[in-house]
């Protein structure tokens, strides 16, 4: 494995655990569960912009995927839109950065 792939690797997993650390810390902490989560995420105009920031950004990785998975037949990539969606940008761009490159 190429000294990037490690890169990317590290990434995803530092963008999986390091996020998913403070949603079930928060969870745990206010004892409402992933409504709860939700709902924090529109408490203010800051919160609501970052979670729109981050909505954009995980569909345009999703458009992305979808685009080069079809155009080079790498069907191993669109393992980066579900980590996306259930963990986060910060997962799921750098999965799929090393996937396209496992080719």
């Amino acid at each position: 494995m190429t000294p990037m792939r490690w890169v990317w690797l590290a990434l995803a997993i530092w963008g999986a655990v390091h996020p998913m650390y403070w949603f079930v810390t928060y969870m745990q902490e206010t004892g409402t569960g992933l409504s709860g989560l939700i709902d924090a995420w529109y408490v203010n105009a800051s919160t609501t912009g970052l979670t729109w920031d981050l909505t954009i950004a995980a569909v345009t990785l999703t458009v992305w995927v979808l685009v080069e998975t079809i155009a080079q037949r790498n069907w191993r990539g669109l393992v980066a839109i579900p980590a996306t969606f259930c963990i986060g940008v910060s997962c799921g761009l750098p999965l799929y950065l090393l996937l396209r490159r496992a080719g």
